[in-house]
């Protein structure tokens, strides 16, 4: 009786490994999934991954569909107890600056036409002694954000992953 068991559960795992061998590799997938980007709307959010040639401005849509994700950033940041201290007492024309500031930066690391034109990172925070904790809570808040707003996780991970290179100029300062 074990004995039928132990040949049911081997013969489950080939099928299913057989089963695997059939699916497309990812490479494909990303092939087929290619012509999703949406021209009318400007925007990839909510599709499979593009493909590689695709500019990451382009997959997340352009300037606009940026500026839509930076205020719920920005609300998610004032929201959030963690960092929120750092918000308080902001006027309206500052929040506005940050706001832009931000759909310039994201715009231009991600291949756009923008051109980020604030101070460098380092001279922004500098004496604002930002924690490590802190750091992680904002990558939170932007990656609630994105996916709020369906970006796909090839096109998250980039977005993170160029923003990331300034963690050093930003922690700690």
């Amino acid at each position: 009786m074990p004995h039928t068991r132990v040949v049911a559960l081997l013969s489950s795992i080939v099928v299913t490994l057989a089963l695997l061998a059939l699916l497309p590799p990812p490479a494909a997938e990303a092939q087929w999934c290619a012509g999703a980007y949406d021209e009318k709307q400007g925007t990839n959010f909510g599709a499979c991954p593009p493909a590689p040639t695709t500019s990451l401005y382009r997959r997340l849509g352009g300037r606009h569909p940026i500026a839509v994700v930076v205020d719920d950033f920005v609300a998610n940041m004032v929201a959030d107890p963690r960092v929120n201290a750092r918000f308080k007492g902001m006027k309206f024309p500052e929040v506005s600056r940050l706001k832009a500031m931000l759909a310039d930066q994201i715009c231009d690391a991600s291949g756009g036409p923008c051109a980020y034109l604030g101070r460098n990172m380092k001279d922004t925070h500098r004496g604002m002694r930002i924690s490590e904790a802190e750091w992680r809570a904002t990558v939170e808040n932007l990656t609630k954000a994105l996916d709020k707003h369906k970006v796909d996780a090839y096109s998250k991970n980039e977005l993170l992953g160029a923003l990331g290179k300034m963690k050093g100029d930003i922690v700690g300062q």
